[in-house]
């Protein structure tokens, strides 16, 4: 039951954060393609881990944020019933790094097995 409200709740929070952000904070270090990737909030729920991805600047967009954090947690507790707001955490979502890595690798993989198959072709074809 606990597990399935802290997930909610999780949820709930990347909306809300997303939003709050989008409209209510003015920071030019923040741009447009910023986006929220996911929420974690601990089951004790005095933490939250705010994960950001940005094409940008990302780097400057966690220092826009970590100084609205003040900010956003009075936002989050206007909108969200809740007795204790969670302390936030911004961090770096890379994921979107590593799959771009992962499908280089992938296809450089492929472009070596192609050319192994053209190899092996061009050195049947001499045979005969």
């Amino acid at each position: 039951m606990a597990k399935r409200r802290n997930n909610r709740l999780s949820g709930e929070m990347k909306k809300v954060i997303s939003e709050i952000v989008r409209t209510d904070v003015k920071d030019p270090r923040i741009s447009e393609l910023m986006s929220v990737t996911d929420v974690q909030v601990t089951e004790d729920l005095k933490f939250a881990k705010i994960y950001i991805s940005d094409y940008n600047d990302v780097d400057q967009t966690l220092i826009a944020l970590q100084s609205a954090k003040g900010f956003i947690r009075r936002e989050i507790g206007k909108k969200i019933k809740m007795r204790i707001i969670p302390e936030l955490i911004f961090i770096k979502d890379d994921s979107i790094e590593k799959a771009m890595y992962m499908s280089s690798l992938i296809d450089k993989i492929i472009e070596e097995e192609n050319s192994r198959k053209v190899d092996n072709e061009d050195n049947e074809s001499d045979d005969e």
